[in-house]
Protein backbone atom coordinates (compact mmCIF):
# COMPACT_ATOMS: atom_id res chain seq x y z
CA UNK A 1 0.00 0.00 0.00
CA UNK A 2 1.44 3.47 -0.77
CA UNK A 3 0.81 6.22 2.04
CA UNK A 4 1.05 9.67 1.46
CA UNK A 5 2.58 12.10 3.52
CA UNK A 6 1.67 15.62 2.92
CA UNK A 7 4.45 18.54 3.63
CA UNK A 8 4.10 22.43 3.67
CA UNK A 9 6.42 25.47 3.77
CA UNK A 10 7.84 24.74 7.60
CA UNK A 11 6.22 20.96 8.09
CA UNK A 12 8.93 19.63 10.46
CA UNK A 13 7.70 15.84 11.22
CA UNK A 14 6.98 14.78 7.45
CA UNK A 15 10.15 12.83 7.59
CA UNK A 16 9.74 11.29 10.61
CA UNK A 17 6.01 9.95 9.70
CA UNK A 18 7.95 8.94 6.40
CA UNK A 19 10.66 7.22 8.24
CA UNK A 20 8.07 5.34 10.90
CA UNK A 21 5.64 4.16 7.89
CA UNK A 22 8.86 3.16 5.67
CA UNK A 23 11.46 1.56 7.66
CA UNK A 24 9.68 0.86 10.81
CA UNK A 25 6.18 -0.81 9.59
CA UNK A 26 7.11 -1.71 6.08
CA UNK A 27 5.06 1.02 3.57
CA UNK A 28 5.81 2.20 0.22
CA UNK A 29 5.29 6.46 1.09
CA UNK A 30 4.86 9.13 -1.25
CA UNK A 31 5.96 13.04 -0.23
CA UNK A 32 2.88 14.86 -1.67
CA UNK A 33 4.08 18.84 -2.26
CA UNK A 34 1.18 21.12 -1.08
CA UNK A 35 1.19 22.83 -4.50
CA UNK A 36 -0.08 19.13 -5.68
CA UNK A 37 -3.41 19.23 -7.49
CA UNK A 38 -4.36 15.41 -7.07
CA UNK A 39 -4.10 12.28 -4.29
CA UNK A 40 -4.91 9.67 -6.87
CA UNK A 41 -2.62 6.33 -5.79
CA UNK A 42 -3.02 6.68 -2.42
CA UNK A 43 -4.63 4.83 -0.08
CA UNK A 44 -4.22 6.89 3.31
CA UNK A 45 -3.02 10.16 3.82
CA UNK A 46 -1.13 11.90 6.85
CA UNK A 47 -0.84 15.18 7.80
CA UNK A 48 2.42 15.75 9.65
CA UNK A 49 3.25 17.76 12.33
CA UNK A 50 5.10 21.41 11.79
CA UNK A 51 4.70 24.99 11.32
CA UNK A 52 3.15 24.95 8.41
CA UNK A 53 3.91 28.24 6.77
CA UNK A 54 5.64 29.54 9.96
CA UNK A 55 2.09 29.31 11.96
CA UNK A 56 2.03 33.71 11.75
CA UNK A 57 -1.63 33.92 11.32
CA UNK A 58 -3.03 31.19 13.18
CA UNK A 59 -2.26 27.70 13.21
CA UNK A 60 -3.28 26.05 10.15
CA UNK A 61 -5.35 28.73 8.80
CA UNK A 62 -3.15 29.19 5.45
CA UNK A 63 -2.39 25.87 4.95
CA UNK A 64 -5.50 24.95 4.59
CA UNK A 65 -5.83 27.07 1.64
CA UNK A 66 -3.17 25.07 -0.30
CA UNK A 67 -4.31 23.80 -3.29
CA UNK A 68 -4.00 19.90 -1.84
CA UNK A 69 -6.64 20.55 0.43
CA UNK A 70 -8.73 20.46 -2.46
CA UNK A 71 -7.95 16.84 -3.43
CA UNK A 72 -7.94 16.08 0.61
CA UNK A 73 -11.38 16.88 0.77
CA UNK A 74 -12.11 14.77 -1.89
CA UNK A 75 -9.81 11.55 -0.75
CA UNK A 76 -11.66 12.09 2.71
CA UNK A 77 -15.77 12.12 1.36
CA UNK A 78 -14.25 9.00 -1.15
CA UNK A 79 -13.60 7.11 2.28
CA UNK A 80 -9.85 7.74 2.59
CA UNK A 81 -8.17 7.27 5.84
CA UNK A 82 -6.60 10.54 6.91
CA UNK A 83 -4.42 11.02 9.96
CA UNK A 84 -3.93 14.54 10.97
CA UNK A 85 -0.82 15.13 13.75
CA UNK A 86 -0.31 18.30 15.97
CA UNK A 87 -0.27 21.21 13.17
CA UNK A 88 -2.07 18.55 11.00
CA UNK A 89 -4.93 18.25 13.51
CA UNK A 90 -4.75 21.73 13.12
CA UNK A 91 -5.05 22.15 9.44
CA UNK A 92 -7.81 19.52 9.70
CA UNK A 93 -9.88 21.78 12.00
CA UNK A 94 -9.33 24.89 9.88
CA UNK A 95 -10.33 22.74 6.08
CA UNK A 96 -13.48 22.06 8.16
CA UNK A 97 -12.64 18.34 7.89
CA UNK A 98 -13.28 17.91 11.67
CA UNK A 99 -15.48 20.00 14.17
CA UNK A 100 -14.01 22.65 16.43
CA UNK A 101 -10.90 24.84 16.94
CA UNK A 102 -7.49 25.06 18.19
CA UNK A 103 -7.03 27.75 20.80
CA UNK A 104 -3.77 28.91 22.71
CA UNK A 105 -2.53 26.52 25.62
CA UNK A 106 -4.19 27.45 29.24
CA UNK A 107 -1.15 28.54 30.58
CA UNK A 108 0.26 30.36 26.89
CA UNK A 109 3.08 28.53 27.24
CA UNK A 110 4.73 26.13 24.59
CA UNK A 111 4.82 23.01 26.29
CA UNK A 112 6.71 19.90 25.09
CA UNK A 113 6.50 16.60 27.37
CA UNK A 114 5.09 12.96 27.18
CA UNK A 115 1.56 13.00 28.50
CA UNK A 116 -0.81 9.82 28.91
CA UNK A 117 -3.79 9.56 26.87
CA UNK A 118 -6.33 6.84 26.98
CA UNK A 119 -7.81 4.73 24.14
CA UNK A 120 -11.78 6.11 24.57
CA UNK A 121 -12.27 3.76 21.46
CA UNK A 122 -10.74 0.68 19.68
CA UNK A 123 -13.39 0.51 17.18
CA UNK A 124 -11.59 2.40 14.75
CA UNK A 125 -9.01 2.17 11.55
CA UNK A 126 -6.50 4.03 14.15
CA UNK A 127 -7.00 1.96 17.25
CA UNK A 128 -7.99 -1.46 16.07
CA UNK A 129 -4.55 -2.79 17.97
CA UNK A 130 -4.98 -0.93 21.19
CA UNK A 131 -7.74 -1.67 24.06
CA UNK A 132 -10.45 0.34 25.04
CA UNK A 133 -9.33 2.32 28.16
CA UNK A 134 -5.40 1.53 27.20
CA UNK A 135 -3.28 4.17 28.27
CA UNK A 136 -0.11 4.92 25.93
CA UNK A 137 2.46 7.15 26.71
CA UNK A 138 3.14 9.76 23.81
CA UNK A 139 4.68 13.47 23.45
CA UNK A 140 2.96 16.83 22.82
CA UNK A 141 4.89 19.33 21.14
CA UNK A 142 2.93 22.80 20.66
CA UNK A 143 1.63 26.10 21.66
CA UNK A 144 -1.91 25.62 20.44
CA UNK A 145 -3.18 22.60 21.58
CA UNK A 146 -6.43 23.36 23.67
CA UNK A 147 -9.53 21.69 21.73
CA UNK A 148 -12.68 23.99 22.02
CA UNK A 149 -16.49 23.57 20.33
CA UNK A 150 -19.33 24.72 21.31
CA UNK A 151 -21.80 22.89 23.27
CA UNK A 152 -23.88 21.29 21.02
CA UNK A 153 -20.97 19.98 18.26
CA UNK A 154 -19.19 18.98 21.63
CA UNK A 155 -22.55 17.06 23.03
CA UNK A 156 -22.66 15.64 19.07
CA UNK A 157 -19.30 14.56 18.96
CA UNK A 158 -19.81 12.93 22.50
CA UNK A 159 -23.30 11.01 21.37
CA UNK A 160 -21.19 10.00 18.40
CA UNK A 161 -18.50 8.32 19.89
CA UNK A 162 -15.86 10.59 18.33
CA UNK A 163 -13.79 11.42 20.82
CA UNK A 164 -10.70 9.11 20.27
CA UNK A 165 -7.87 10.12 22.34
CA UNK A 166 -8.52 11.94 25.92
CA UNK A 167 -5.18 13.05 28.26
CA UNK A 168 -5.02 10.99 31.78
CA UNK A 169 -3.20 10.17 34.42
CA UNK A 170 -1.15 7.24 34.30
CA UNK A 171 -3.84 4.92 35.95
CA UNK A 172 -6.24 5.85 33.24
CA UNK A 173 -8.27 8.94 34.84
CA UNK A 174 -9.47 11.64 33.19
CA UNK A 175 -8.81 14.47 35.66
CA UNK A 176 -8.44 18.50 35.08
CA UNK A 177 -4.86 17.62 36.46
CA UNK A 178 -3.78 15.53 33.56
CA UNK A 179 -4.85 17.96 31.12
CA UNK A 180 -1.36 19.89 29.88
CA UNK A 181 -3.68 22.53 27.99
CA UNK A 182 -7.06 23.32 28.50
CA UNK A 183 -8.74 21.15 25.93
CA UNK A 184 -12.62 21.26 26.46
CA UNK A 185 -13.20 17.69 27.70
CA UNK A 186 -9.51 16.42 28.33
CA UNK A 187 -9.97 15.81 24.61
CA UNK A 188 -6.59 14.73 22.52
CA UNK A 189 -8.15 13.52 19.41
CA UNK A 190 -11.61 13.16 17.68
CA UNK A 191 -12.83 11.74 14.24
CA UNK A 192 -14.94 12.93 11.98
CA UNK A 193 -18.73 11.46 12.33
CA UNK A 194 -18.06 8.90 9.28
CA UNK A 195 -14.97 7.75 11.34
CA UNK A 196 -11.97 7.76 8.44
CA UNK A 197 -10.44 11.08 9.55
CA UNK A 198 -8.37 11.14 12.60
CA UNK A 199 -6.89 14.31 14.29
CA UNK A 200 -4.67 14.08 17.30
CA UNK A 201 -2.17 16.76 19.20
CA UNK A 202 0.28 14.16 20.92
CA UNK A 203 2.76 12.73 18.31
CA UNK A 204 2.76 8.91 17.98
CA UNK A 205 5.23 9.10 15.04
CA UNK A 206 8.27 10.14 18.01
CA UNK A 207 7.81 7.40 20.21
CA UNK A 208 7.49 4.27 17.62
CA UNK A 209 10.92 2.40 17.90
CA UNK A 210 12.47 0.58 21.21
CA UNK A 211 15.55 2.92 20.60
CA UNK A 212 13.72 6.21 21.40
CA UNK A 213 12.47 4.33 24.69
CA UNK A 214 9.07 4.16 24.08
CA UNK A 215 6.98 1.94 21.30
CA UNK A 216 3.11 3.23 22.21
CA UNK A 217 2.70 5.39 19.10
CA UNK A 218 3.19 2.41 17.09
CA UNK A 219 0.00 0.98 18.30
CA UNK A 220 -1.68 4.21 16.74
CA UNK A 221 0.41 3.52 13.27
CA UNK A 222 0.03 -0.10 12.99
CA UNK A 223 -3.43 0.21 13.42
CA UNK A 224 -3.61 2.44 10.47
CA UNK A 225 -1.85 0.70 8.14
CA UNK A 226 -3.82 -2.68 9.34
CA UNK A 227 -7.13 -0.54 9.04
CA UNK A 228 -5.85 0.09 5.26
CA UNK A 229 -5.95 -3.61 4.88
CA UNK A 230 -9.62 -3.64 6.17
CA UNK A 231 -11.24 -1.06 3.88
CA UNK A 232 -11.16 -0.47 -0.05
CA UNK A 233 -8.42 1.84 -1.13
CA UNK A 234 -10.23 5.17 -1.94
CA UNK A 235 -7.88 6.29 -5.63
CA UNK A 236 -8.97 9.53 -5.72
Amino acid sequence: MNIGVLVFPGSNCDHDCEHVFKDVLGQDVTMVWHKEHSLSGLDAVVVPGGFSYGDYLRTGAIARFSPVMNALQSFSAAGGLVLGICNGFQILLEAGLLPGVMLRNASLHFICKDVCIKVESAATPFTGGCRSGQVLRIPIAHADGNYYTDPVTLASIQANAQVVFRYCTPDGRVTPDANPNGSLDNIAGIRNAQGNVLGMMPHPERCAESILGNEDGRLILASMVEGIRKTKPAHV
